[in-house]
This record gives structure tokens, sequence and C-alpha cells, in this order.
């Protein structure tokens, strides 16, 4: 690419709470909005978190809070769209602030890029993911491209869930792709707002072992693919000067 290609800064954190990277994010989101940072790209995975979004219900998650504790996990308000997901170990996490006015597209073409950018990197490995009408997020099996009928669910295992949040023309918060997740973890909440919803991993579609750490730099390409724009891979302490004073920065 040429010296004047956009280039996305990128990181990856290795496992890091949703409290800590969330408190990056929003020191990021400030720093573009002001054009004091280049686009950044956040790759990571989670503690065991149950996350609820704006359109999220607590009667969503199914466990009470002595359960929770017990279990070791977390629960979390956030201020993304969607309703209740979960992020754990094996999960590939990735947190793009980009300002997706610059580059001319709004919110929905937004979300289909992050989507584009993890069914190409299925494909890598012989997955077929594909998009549900009406449903944000990937799936495989079932029927690519088809309307769920009312009051009934995408046929199909979701893979690949997806809430952002857009400020000041500045996208946060981004996708969540299961990679090697205990997938027993959804059975306690009601995922996406749809009780009852198959979810699944690559490494449950191959039956082989994966990290998300492998897969992370694949998705990466990807995205910065359909942004037309270079990868400027970074080190962790490189961002230790732009986060707050309560965040940690893992490796």
């Amino acid at each position: 690419m040429s010296p004047q290609t956009p280039v996305i800064d990128t990181v990856w954190l290795g496992k890091i709470s949703f409290s800590n990277a969330y408190s990056l994010q929003t020191n990021l989101l400030k720093k573009r909005k002001s054009n004091h940072i280049n686009d950044t790209l956040l790759l990571l995975e989670h503690d065991h978190t149950y996350t609820i979004g704006r359109r999220g219900l607590h009667t969503d998650i199914y466990l009470n809070p002595h359960q929770l504790t017990h279990m070791k996990i977390k629960k979390a308000e956030t201020d993304r769209g969607g309703e209740v997901t979960y992020h754990g170990p094996g999960q590939l996490v990735a947190y793009p602030i980009v300002n997706i006015r610059n580059l001319g597209m709004g919110p929905i073409t937004y979300v289909r890029m992050l989507e584009e950018a993890a069914i190409q990197t299925l494909a890598t490995y012989g997955v077929q993911g594909h998009r549900v009408v009406d449903k944000t997020g990937i799936w495989v099996g079932g029927e690519p491209g088809a309307r769920p009928k009312d009051g009934h669910l995408p046929s199909g295992r979701k893979i690949a869930a997806i809430g952002v949040r857009v400020s000041g023309g500045v996208a946060m918060h981004g996708i969540a792709i299961n990679v090697s997740t205990d997938l027993e973890y959804y059975s306690h909440i009601k995922p996406c707002g749809m009780d009852g919803l198959e979810v699944t991993s690559i490494e449950n579609e191959l039956h082989t072992s994966l990290s998300a750490r492998s897969v992370a730099p694949k998705w990466a390409t990807k995205f910065a693919e359909l942004l037309t724009c270079s990868i400027n891979w970074k080190k962790p302490a490189y961002f230790k000067s732009l986060q707050s004073a309560h965040t940690t920065i893992g490796v």
C-alpha cells in the first residue's frame, strides 16, 4: 500500500476484564474524536462476563447474584446496541475505535463490514458463515440469507455477535466471535434476546483445537482490507500512555 494509505493501530491485549476494556475504549474514543490518535483496533479475550446492551433486560440473565458469584461470572451494563450476550475465554473480541464518518459510512454499513470480516475469516477455516435477515451477527448452518418467520428462531447456529455505539462519528465496541468458547455459559441467558438460540464456535464446527489469539490476526487483516487501510501492529505497552489511572493493560 502507498504511504498515503490510512493505518489502523492494532494490538493483541490478551485477557482483560470487561470493565478495563471499556475504560480503555472510552479513553481512546475521546482521543480519536479529537484526532489525537489513529483509528485503533483492540483484540482481546474477556473473563466470564454477561453484558447487557441498551435493549437488554436483567431478567435475560437467569442466574441470581449468588449463582453468578459462585460461578465467578461478572455482570455489566453497557452502552452498546443489542441485548444480553456472553463474553469469556476462547472468544475473540474485537473493539475497533474507528471514525466511520471520515470513511463516509453509516452505522448499518459499518456493522455489515464487521460481519463481512467475520464471514471471510471463517471461510479461511472452511466454515461457511452467513447473515440472517433482520438479525445482527453471523450464523453457520441453516438457510443463508433467510428471513425467520414471526415468532421463530433463525435456523442454524450463531457464531458471532455484534454490538456497537457511534459517538461523534466514531464507533466503539464491536464483534465477538466464538473460537473455543465454553458454550454452556449461553444456557444461563437469553442470548441476543432470543430464548433457546443455538450457538456454536469455530472449534465446535471443526472438532479441532483453536485459540482466539491465532484467529485474531486473520480477522484484523480482513477488517483492514475492507477498510482499505494497513495494519500497524502495536505492543500493549504503547497503550499505557493512553490509559486511565484505573485501567490495567493485559499482555
